[in-house]
């Protein structure tokens, strides 16, 4: 590509791929402690648990889901304009008067206790849900000594990426309720805005072939991230992100780009979401029939030998090199960096405000899945479909869970329905006002409705929403249309696996990551990654990928 990247001459070096050796560590499984039951979930149990698929049709989006093919993945659907009919989805009051408690992770502020928003929430859902939420940055810490206890409220969120910290596969029937007998197959019609959540999405909720966890945030088409740049920046230079092709073609970009004696680097830390372009899986892959787990993928290290290079080029902000993160955000706002990983969460209204204040002609890119060698087909692994999933506590009675599956029922209406005005936005008049067709947060809805609070207890499938920003939501959707074809379910893609917990270790492999983040930073090489891995290996790594292989590939096969 470099001939064709920009109007402008890319200084055309572009760094040979030094080849790499093979080597070992792990990753993530759920589950974990030595009394847990081991396993994953069977396709014919798991089968006959999952709730039925009824799509909803409330709501017709402005931009509808695009589909990626043979993957199974789809866009998310996006409205430009918030809906003025605000159907109902649920007729009555869907409580009975039952009393219950409720935590969820907050980063954030939290609201005070009994205020008006609650208040008018536990009078829609009829019932007295008493919403306590905990600090989100603490939250590891803070369910551990819950369930120690035993004692975890009626209803908790558990964000599926602290599983192994939370031991979420024990906790499922010991004290979490089985959700199997109310939802599985057409049992869910009773609810039918949960029936309208993705099965991939309940998947995430199944433990040992039954259902345990109502899905939050769910989505069919979900990426780790992206590799972002300041599209205003790079245009104006000509750059446009459909001539990077390849690894080399981005490493031209970050010399072309970088002008240190100015205060512009080319690259933030990339390392997380760049990587997988060199076709490096979530954790596992086939080989020959052989499970592998990708540190013994040559990819992986040819991946990793790209990014250490590059923290050695120059290209790169110091302030990233250094590992400060928390700066990542005013470097790219400030143009200071022009290239930098993300989740694409990042990609919304409250992005492009903070961008356009610091800069008017702020507008954020992503560029397409390449492969690094600009030869293979590109692919990228299609992340779970929900990782945000709620749980009811076991000592419920089946009536207090029918109920409160009612009031889950009510918070997962479609966006734009009445219901789910009410939970995200609160009274209109007291709450928000609508302000040129926006709902718009008064000062008492600013200080009482927090966005998580209700939808991390139950949510409808994710939409893409930038009410006034018409252009985030169409650059977004643009770019997630052109992508959604390159997404792959990897290997156990959405799958539970309870482990032991010197297997979740192992599986961690937090050794093995420090070390990758030493050098992705310059400050180690290679060299020490690959000894970090044998290391791993000898020490956990080898039992753990047999264990997999025994236990679950073996048992279950690969989830696909």
């Amino acid at each position: 590509m470099s001939s064709q990247l920009n109007r402008r001459t890319f200084v055309s070096a572009a760094a040979s791929v030094a080849g790499a050796a093979a080597m070992a560590p792990l990753l993530s499984a759920c589950g974990g402690g030595s009394h847990q039951k081991t396993g994953a979930n069977t396709k014919t149990g798991l089968k006959a648990a999952l709730p039925a698929y009824v799509p909803s049709t409330a709501v017709k989006p402005d931009i509808p889901s695009v589909s990626g093919g043979g993957n199974g993945a789809a866009t998310d659907p996006a409205f430009l304009r918030y809906p003025t009919d605000q159907v109902a989805t649920v007729s009555g009051v869907p409580g009975k008067g039952g009393s219950y408690t409720a935590v969820t992770p907050l980063w954030g502020t939290v609201p005070p206790a009994g205020n008006s928003f609650y208040q008018a929430m536990n009078k829609a859902l009829g019932v007295d849900l008493a919403v306590k939420p905990a600090d989100g940055n603490n939250y590891n810490t803070i369910v551990p000594t819950m369930t120690a206890a035993r004692r975890l409220p009626d209803w908790i969120q558990l964000p599926a990426w602290w599983n192994n910290a939370f031991n979420t596969g024990e906790l499922a029937g010991t004290q979490l309720a089985d959700l199997t007998p109310y939802l599985a197959g057409d049992k869910v019609k009773k609810y039918p805005n949960l029936a309208a959540l993705p099965t991939g999405a309940w998947q995430t909720c199944a433990w040992g072939d039954k259902i345990y966890g109502i899905p939050c945030v769910s989505t069919n088409f979900s990426l780790a991230g992206a590799i972002f740049y300041r599209r205003d920046s790079l245009e104006a230079k000509g750059i446009t992100a459909d001539q990077v092709k390849s690894a080399d073609d981005m490493w031209n970009l970050g010399k072309e780009l970088t002008d240190a004696k100015r205060g512009v680097w080319a690259f933030d830390d990339v390392w997380t979401y760049l990587s997988l372009f060199w076709g490096v899986p979530a954790q596992w892959k086939l080989v020959d029939g052989k499970l592998v787990h990708k540190y013994e993928l040559p990819e992986f290290l040819e991946a990793m030998d790209w990014h250490y290079r590059l923290a050695k080029s120059g290209f790169m902000h110091p302030d990233a090199l250094a590992g400060n993160n928390a700066g990542q955000g005013t470097r790219f706002y400030s143009g200071k960096v022009l290239i930098a990983g993300g989740g694409l969460g990042a990609w919304n209204l409250a992005d492009y405000q903070s961008g356009t204040a610091a800069d008017k002609n702020y507008r954020r890119g992503s560029f397409n899945v390449f492969a690094a060698d600009g030869k293979s087909t590109p692919s990228i692994f299609l992340g779970p479909s929900a990782s945000m999933i709620s749980y009811l506590n076991k000592r419920l009675k089946p009536a207090q869970i029918e109920e409160l599956l009612s009031v889950a029922n009510y918070l997962a209406a479609p966006y734009g329905t009445r219901e789910y005005t009410m939970v995200n936005y609160g009274v209109e008049g007291v709450h928000y006002t609508m302000n040129n067709g926006v709902p718009t947060a008064t000062k008492e809805g600013q200080k009482f409705v927090q966005a998580t609070t209700y939808p991390f207890l139950a949510s409808p499938t994710s939409v893409i929403s930038n009410q006034g920003a018409d252009i985030v939501t169409k650059d977004y959707t643009a770019w997630a249309a052109a992508n959604v074809k390159y997404g792959y379910k990897p290997l156990f893609w959405n799958v539970n696996i309870s482990m032991s917990q010197s297997l979740a270790t192992a599986a961690a492999a937090q050794s093995v990551e420090d070390t990758i983040k030493d050098c992705y930073h310059g400050k180690k090489k290679v060299s020490d990654v690959q000894a970090a891995i044998s290391s791993w290996k000898s020490s956990g790594g080898d039992r753990l990928t047999r264990w997999m292989t025994t236990n679950v590939l073996d048992k279950v096969g690969t989830g696909q």
